[in-house]
This record gives structure tokens, sequence and C-alpha cells, in this order.
């Protein structure tokens, strides 16, 4: 079965400083991405699909299509604040991305197998993909509406830098999905993680709750699910200039709604990223000791 990972690229990294999709952390300038896509061909998957900002695509070119093997099917769409839906205009201040639904959104057209999505900036682990495509595999000729994620532990995935967007879960017995709630601004506080609402009121997480670290796996049905949500998003936040639309959002919609339902799966695999600048040494030395303990190659693409 073909399988596509639909790689989210578009953010430019306003809290990093700088677009760390393109930023070498490998002993060869590899970036984490080039991990990523690594670890995915090993699992299986065929095909890969950027999703990047109008802005980016000259660099996308020089720095990733040039550098992969030829075979490599390799792809990019645009996510532009503008293609919204009819019937709509676009406010004048609108200058950020609508969220990672909208960049799903936007493969709409160029992806028509099952397909896992990622953030491109984070690293997820061989295994994680292998665990991904295996249930993408296994699940593909079922009827629509059964989704997956792969899931991590909160406290691994806290930065000591400030604080980071995670979607907390609640899983029942069976390993399905039964509500996300997205947390815009989850940080460490006194040796605790703690979240902060939009009124700034503080509340406590637990250390091992399951969090998504947007790592998914869907069917295509899934594109129609997330234009129907976002119609009626556009609606209630067209004017608020900071509005987005996130993944877990629409998943916990569509659970709650029972129009699809979504397996937790669960890695042995350690996740790190590069939110902030000063995350950045310790990305650098993980990458090193994996290539050191012979986990990759001291050059990926040679």
């Amino acid at each position: 079965m073909h399988t596509t990972l639909l790689i989210l690229a578009a953010g430019m990294g306003s809290r990093y400083g700088g677009m760390k999709q393109v930023d070498p952390f490998g002993p060869s300038g590899e970036t984490i991405t080039d991990y990523s896509i690594y670890d995915a061909i090993r699992a299986g998957f065929d095909r890969f699909v950027f999703v990047i900002s109008p802005g980016m695509e000259e660099e996308f070119r020089a720095s990733y299509v040039r550098k992969f093997p030829s075979h490599l099917k390799v792809d990019y769409v645009i996510q532009s604040i503008d293609n919204i839906p009819e019937g709509f205009e676009l406010p004048g201040n609108r200058v950020k991305p609508w969220g990672t639904a909208h960049a799903v959104l936007m493969a709409k057209d160029a992806i028509k197998e099952p397909f896992a999505v990622i953030n491109a900036d984070d690293f997820y682990g061989r295994e994680s993909y292998r665990i991904m495509r295996d249930f993408l595999v296994r699940s593909g000729g079922e009827l629509s509406g059964h989704y997956c994620m792969v899931g991590f532990e909160l406290q691994k995935t806290v930065s000591e830098h400030g604080s980071v967007a995670r979607g907390v879960c609640q899983v029942d017995g069976q390993g399905y999905l039964k509500g996300m709630i997205e947390r815009t601004k989850v940080f460490l506080k006194d040796g605790n993680i703690v979240y902060a609402d939009e009124d700034g009121s503080v509340h406590p997480l637990q250390r091992k709750d399951t969090v998504s670290m947007n790592l998914f796996g869907f069917t295509p049905d899934f594109f129609a699910h997330i234009e129907d949500v976002f119609r009626v998003f556009i609606k209630d936040h067209i004017e608020n200039p900071k509005a987005e639309l996130y993944i877990p959002l629409v998943v916990d919609k569509l659970i709650n709604t029972g129009k699809a339902r979504m397996s937790v799966l669960q890695t042995p695999e350690s996740w790190f990223g590069v939110t902030y600048q000063e995350d950045r040494p310790t990305v650098l030395s993980a990458i090193r000791t994996l290539v050191d303990n012979g986990l990759y190659p001291e050059a990926l693409w040679d």
C-alpha cells in the first residue's frame, strides 16, 4: 500500500527566531526533517508532501529537493492565509497562518492515499514511523473515519526555555482517544508542569499525561471533515487576527460527534524538538549521540 508523509513546514518559527525547518542539526548539515524522512523511508513511506509558506519556495527547492535521491517522490503545497472558503474576505490585519488543520487542508488535492502528518521541526524517532505506517497499512481497507496518533508522555515534551503548545489527551481502556484539549501555553513552574488559560490563570498537568505532538495518521476523507469544521471556524473567528484552527480541535470535534475514532499508539521513542534557540544545543547533542551509536550514518544522503 502507498503511504504519504505530510510535513508541516509553513510556520516561520517566530519563537525560535528563524526558519528552523531548514536549519542544520546533523554532522553533515542535515535538518531534523531529513532524519524524519530517513526514518519514514525505512518504515515504508514512499511519498513526501511538504506544506510551506509562499516565501519559502525558493529556499525549499534549494535546500530539500536538490539533495534528496532522484527516486524519492517529493512534492509541496502552499499554505496561504488568503486560501479561505468562498463568501469570506480576508481581514487586512491578518498576517499569520490559520493553524495546523488549515495546513493539512492545503494538501487535499495532492493526497489520495492514507497519510501521516508531522511537524517539520520535531524529531519522533524511527520506531514511531514504523508503528504509524503499520497502522495505516492495517486499517487502509477499513471504512473511513478510523484514524490514529502516536502519543508521548508530557514530561518528555516540555522546554526549559519557555511555553509550548500541547494537545492533552484522554484515552479509554481500549486505546481510543476520548478527547483532546489543545493547551497553547504549557510550561515549567517551580518544578511542576502547568498550563495557562487565555485569561492568564494557571492550572497543573500530570507529568505522565499523554500528549499529541502532531504525529497523526489519516485516511483522505479527513480533508472533507476539516473543510466543514474550518468553514464554521472562519465564520466565528474571521475578525480575530490570532485565531488558529489546530488538528486536535478538529479531531476532538469529530470524536465528540461520533464521526470518527482515533487509536492512540504508544511508542518507545523519545521526542525532541527546537521551539526556542536555547533548545538547539540539546538537539545537536542528541543527534550526535544517535550517529555515534550507529543509528544514523554520518551523512544521510551520500
